[in-house]
């Protein structure tokens, strides 16, 4: 299996969707608190695909 860089987008996406799920962790925002695991659980897996498939 080979391994290659995310494009820049996914990338973007990928930190975009972790922070957001970690500042509504942290600060304890009713909306993105609900919703948090589950925005940085989506953010890894957006990264994990950006890696694992070339066109990503």
């Amino acid at each position: 299996m080979l391994l290659s860089a995310p494009k820049n987008i996914t990338f973007f996406v990928a930190v975009a969707l972790f922070l957001i799920g970690f500042i509504g962790w942290v600060a304890k925002i009713a909306f993105l608190a609900t919703l948090a695991p589950w925005l940085i659980v989506l953010g890894f897996i957006v990264m994990a695909l950006g890696v694992l498939l070339t066109d990503l």
